[in-house]
């Protein structure tokens, strides 16, 4: 069978078939210490939960229009409004199935061969794959990250070809947790309208901020920069509703409205028991996130601390999110016990079948030097994992 080119262009998530390795092991009764997913471990909001039974008892279990409910576009206005101070029309907003479902929308509606779009690194890992499969070329412009993995105005501009079609932002980062102060978002911004391009900015950590960060998004900056920016964003991370698949896109409506009919003849309108939830969520879910982001920079310590004390490793402190990025080419090149090993795949294999800690490698995420680990897990999880992590480096020569 010949299957489309574009197939061959592309891999299946890595950090998704981690998770599903480290599952498929832990039910072979394997204790797998499980830091390769991204999604809180807490339970729904019990607020969120209600308002979705109480659709459920409503019969509200029919197809809903194809871009979202009316209600669940309208708290999206009002929740991009409150805390941006940008506003838009209902219009301008397309409900989707899951925030990553809303970047591919807008992959399929924005890009096409010829296109460039331009993803600092380090980067979460569909970014480069979904302009593949729309015959886009991703330029990928690397951070450091002795300098916070900010991006460089000048080697922004640098990258820009007549062929560049989009930026993309993705503040607080998934994997580094690195967050964007306003003179980057402003730099950035004035490199986007000096060059006409479109910014796509992946807010989907938003209110996963620590040590008083408070989130700003680029489309707040001004009318200009507003007008050619499309926010993505969604409530699996903020409100630990990741099952429930509702992500959406605010952005000029020229641009959602071709998303919103792509949409139309792809997968139709989100589950329609989940954007009822979702309006809960947004409306009455801020104590819970409060709560839960409060918990995960009491981990977040732990781990970076923990991380740091092991000979071999570095970690800087993330700003947002849920991850730690420790730095691990102090280990590279050592010996294990079935060779050498010197890239972080081999490291995360490593990790996997002999100590039995599933991390995500740093490939994918566009670095050769780093693994990514979540700590979106309990302390006990974390301090057990920190533990077991320590003696497996130190088996290494």
């Amino acid at each position: 069978m010949k299957l489309a080119a574009r197939v061959s262009r592309i891999a299946p998530s890595p950090t998704l078939a981690m998770a599903a390795t480290a599952k498929a092991m832990a039910a072979q009764g394997l204790d797998i210490i499980d830091f390769s997913t991204g999604e809180p471990d807490f339970d729904t909001p019990e607020p969120v939960k209600a308002a979705a039974e109480a659709a459920i008892r409503a019969g509200f279990t029919k197809y809903t229009p194809s871009s979202g409910i009316d209600e669940l576009r309208g708290a999206i206005v009002e929740k991009l409004h409150t805390e941006l101070g940008v506003r838009y029309d209902k219009s301008q907003i397309l409900v989707s199935c899951g925030a990553k479902h809303s970047l591919y929308n807008l992959a399929e509606a924005l890009l096409e061969a010829g296109d460039e779009i331009i993803i600092p690194t380090p980067y979460w890992v569909s970014y480069s794959d979904q302009a593949l499969l729309n015959d886009a070329t991703p330029i990928l412009m690397p951070t450091r990250e002795d300098e916070g993995y900010a991006v460089r105005p000048a080697e922004l501009e640098r990258l820009i070809t007549p062929k560049t079609k989009a930026i993309l932002v993705n503040s607080p980062c998934n994997p580094t947790g690195a967050t964007y102060d306003r003179t980057t978002l402003e730099q950035i911004a004035a490199v986007a309208v000096r060059h006409d391009l479109i910014v796509i900015s992946d807010e989907i950590y938003e209110k996963v901020l620590y040590d008083g960060a408070t989130h700003l998004s680029i489309a707040s900056l001004g009318p200009e920069i507003a007008a050619r920016t499309v926010i993505i964003n969604g409530v699996s991370k903020a409100y630990a509703m990741t099952g429930w698949r509702i992500g959406y896109a605010a952005g000029p409506k020229e641009l959602i409205t071709a998303m919103g009919n792509i949409q139309s003849q792809s997968t139709s309108n989100p589950c329609s028991i989940s954007q009822k939830a979702a309006v809960a969520a947004l409306r009455l879910g801020e104590p819970f996130t409060l709560k839960m982001v409060e918990e995960f920079s009491r981990r977040r310590k732990t781990i970076v601390e923990g991380l740091n004390k092991i000979p071999g490793v570095t970690c800087s402190m993330p700003r947002g999110a849920f991850y730690a990025f420790p730095n691990i080419k102090g280990l590279l090149g050592k010996r294990g016990p079935s060779g050498m090993i010197r890239t972080p795949n081999e490291m995360a294999n490593y990790l996997l079948n002999d100590a039995h800690i599933a991390v995500v490698p740093g490939e994918p995420f566009g670095s050769q030097d780093h693994l990514r680990l979540s700590y979106a897990t309990s302390m006990t999880n974390i301090t057990r994992g920190l533990e077991r992590l320590g003696q497996a480096f130190a088996k290494l020569v």
